[in-house]
């Protein structure tokens, strides 16, 4: 029986974009299934790859250079997304952990100047409406490399101009807003986050996310406490009470900053990112014509439950009633269960216990491997189902 298969993963971060994944499991299970029609939907959850999935789903995305920094503040080529006054910008684009090398992270100074300036790229084009993902990050500046692009002044006592990053945050005696774009007021700003850390304390920014971006117990603590006077400040000057709000934390704090100024759009929220995607790649639609989905991301962990990709494909899967299975990079135990709820099956791709360097190299050939397999299976199913029952 011919299938109609729905391929939807996210990217394997580090390794593999969603684009890649997907054709690597379409390859794979062309092999024994070529018959069957594959339907490749790369997906994201506001992380890096956003743009990329977006673009592959649909042409009428046009994706512009801009010059933008990295967190380091070095000159990067960036870009979004527009397709009339809408836009897209991915916060991974120009300020991700991608773009600087392990032994060169710097949490303390990483900034999100990069991506103001792809923000302001934008608005100053006539984007109008954003969709902003805000997923891995290097940063943990509470957006103010953002507010400074946009035109705000973040200052000492002295009156002199923050440097950029987080640990500078300390010495923030004042914000100044009166240079933010009167345009600001036009723009609709979508941000697109499944985060619910705080800004502080011990589940907020600096103590999560801070180590994945290389910051040391200690730097955690200084983070933290330039946070919180970063947050005393912000919350005097706009009025606007930030710091507990859920997911406050999402990029190093930079929905907080978002927050800070939301009376300064148009519209400003914060939205599921998988569930932004999906209207944007026509996921429902798409998922009506198909008999299986097959999802994934490069390691399903405990935090697979709380918004990441595979567990939003995975769940509305199951609402429509369509089998589902996940390819994952690795699967640590704490992610066993992940997606068992959702009836959804996790088949892991590795195939040794090499380390992820060794994963890595290995490239798409695990993925294409594990794609066959579950073809393989499908049609011995399928088989079984049509010998029927033994007389």
């Amino acid at each position: 029986m011919r299938l109609t298969v729905l391929v939807a993963p996210d990217s394997y971060k580090g390794s593999l974009t969603s684009v890649e994944v997907a054709d690597a499991i379409a390859r794979g299970w062309a092999r024994v299934r070529p018959d069957d029609a594959i339907d490749r939907c790369p997906m994201a959850d506001g992380g890096a790859g956003l743009l990329d999935a977006l673009l592959a789903a649909d042409p009428s995305w046009q994706a512009l250079p801009v010059a933008a920094r990295d967190p380091l503040g070095r000159p990067v080529r960036g870009r979004f997304l527009r397709s009339g006054e809408r836009g897209v910008v991915e916060l991974a684009d120009a300020a991700g952990l991608w773009r600087v090398a392990p032994d060169e992270r710097d949490p303390a100074g990483a900034s999100t100047f990069g991506t103001g300036l792809t923000l302001a790229a934008a608005i100053g084009l006539g984007v109008r409406s954003i969709l902003l993902g805000v997923g891995g990050s290097a940063t943990t500046d509470g957006g103010a490399g953002i507010l400074a692009a946009l035109g705000a002044r973040l200052l000492d006592a002295r009156g002199r101009d923050l440097p950029a990053g987080g640990a500078a945050l300390a010495r923030l005696a004042r914000i100044e807003l009166d240079g933010l774009s009167p345009v600001l007021a036009e723009v609709r700003l979508i941000i697109a986050s499944d985060v619910t850390n705080p800004l502080l304390g011990p589940e907020g920014a600096a103590a999560i996310y801070g180590p994945q971006k290389g910051a040391s117990p200690a730097q955690v603590r200084e983070l933290d406490a330039a946070l919180g006077r970063y947050a005393d400040v912000l919350e005097q000057t706009s009025g606007r009470a930030i710091r507990d709000v859920p997911g406050a934390g999402a990029a190093g704090g930079t929905v907080a900053g978002l927050l800070a100024i939301a009376d300064r759009f148009a519209a400003c929220a914060v939205r599921p990112g998988v569930a932004e995607v999906m209207a944007l790649v026509r996921f429902d639609e798409r998922l009506a014509a198909c008999r299986l989905v097959i999802t994934g991301e490069g390691r399903v962990d405990g935090q697979t439950a709380f918004g990441k990709t595979a567990h939003g494909v995975a769940r509305r899967a199951g609402e429509a009633g369509v089998p589902c299975v996940a390819i994952a990079g690795s699967v640590e135990p704490d992610g066993l269960d992940a997606l068992r709820p959702l009836g959804a099956v996790l088949v892991p791709a590795c195939e040794d216990h090499h380390g992820l360097e060794a994963a890595i190299a290995a490239g798409t050939a695990p993925i294409e491997r594990a794609a066959e397999r579950i073809a393989r299976l499908v049609s011995l199913g399928a088989d079984l189902r049509s010998a029927g029952a033994p007389s």
